[in-house]
């Protein structure tokens, strides 16, 4: 009969190794309640200001949950994460991180701001602007099978910091086994983020999340990268308005990314009266980069679609 454990919140680790010991070990059906530790590992807390960054301890950021050891899980087969319940605690924060984010020449100074999240619905931005709280977990993967202190960033074809933000409540995350019992871990909880992570935050906090695990052998699912499948639409709440777009179209990805964004930071800014280092932390949490266009003649599109239901004022 399959089971609920609850995982214990003082046992974290900092980097995907396959010597890193299980602290549980469960069936293939069973559940895990996770309570998440924000990503710097309460180095920030709600009452942070901007200064802190300076200060932070980078070997004790991305504290992650586990490892989970799943019985039957061989390499070859697929780990199935249903994500069950996902519920963000009292605050959050989002941050400028220079040089690591999308436009590090633009902003080089260090920011931070945080928010209260205790009415569960929304990120109150300012007075006049709620992003919904659409809350997943950045990280979550099984153990490399060359893992042997690598770090939590970048990701890989294990999973790990995928901030793939439309793994949220319902969704079934599939995962390729590469160690014996698969040694899932997770971490890195965020209330909302727009595809892309603009600013290198998303809304990050602490969490809990109840996943559900299920081991599909080889022969039935063998997969070479994470995959997912949503339940309902990408953007359920937001769909019900307007979105407006910006663009931008060259011979490089990277390069349309950055001048889609800026068009959007400078709309957000002159339209809505804000300062653009804010304008840059708000399309962190919610607008979507998307490739638009890869086929005409090496000029490719990248769209950066900002959902104008945040805004109290949707007519602008």
């Amino acid at each position: 009969m399959a089971e609920t454990h609850k995982f214990t919140t003082d046992r974290v680790h900092y980097t995907w190794h396959k010597e890193h010991e299980p602290i549980l070990t469960i069936d293939s059906g069973d559940t895990v309640v996770f309570e998440i530790r924000e990503v710097s590992d309460n180095q920030f807390n709600f009452h942070s200001t901007t200064e802190a960054i300076s200060e932070l301890d980078w070997d004790y950021v991305y504290p992650l949950s586990g490892p989970v050891y799943i019985n039957g899980a061989e390499p070859g087969d697929t780990l199935a994460v249903e994500i069950l319940d996902l519920k963000t605690k009292h605050w959050g924060r989002t941050a400028v991180l220079p040089g690591l984010d999308l436009l590090a020449e633009d902003y080089p100074d260090a920011y931070l701001r945080t928010f209260d999240l205790s009415d569960g619905k929304y990120i109150h931005f300012s007075d006049d602007i709620k992003v919904p709280i659409e809350p997943f977990l950045g990280t979550m993967g099984v153990c490399p099978k060359d893992g042997d202190g690598t770090p939590i960033m970048p990701p890989g074809n294990f999973g790990g910091n995928l901030d793939v933000r439309q793994l949220t409540i319902g969704t079934k995350l599939y995962l390729p086994v590469q160690q014996a019992g698969a040694l899932f871990s997770c971490g890195d909880g965020h209330a909302a983020q727009g595809d892309g992570e603009v600013c290198v935050s998303a809304l990050e906090c602490p969490m809990y999340a109840s996943l559900k695990f299920t081991v599909i052998k080889a022969s039935e699912k063998s997969i070479p990268s994470p995959q997912f499948q949503t339940k309902g639409g990408l953007t359920q709440k937001v769909n019900q308005d307007d979105f407006y777009g910006t663009t931008g179209v060259g011979p490089d990805l990277m390069t349309g990314a950055q001048e889609a964004l800026r068009a959007m930071i400078d709309y957000v800014s002159e339209t809505y009266n804000m300062e653009k280092i804010d304008a840059y932390l708000l399309a962190s949490l919610c607008v979507d980069l998307k490739i638009s266009e890869l086929v005409d003649a090496g000029q490719y599109v990248v769209s950066a679609l900002l959902p104008l239901s945040i805004f109290d004022d949707s007519e602008k």
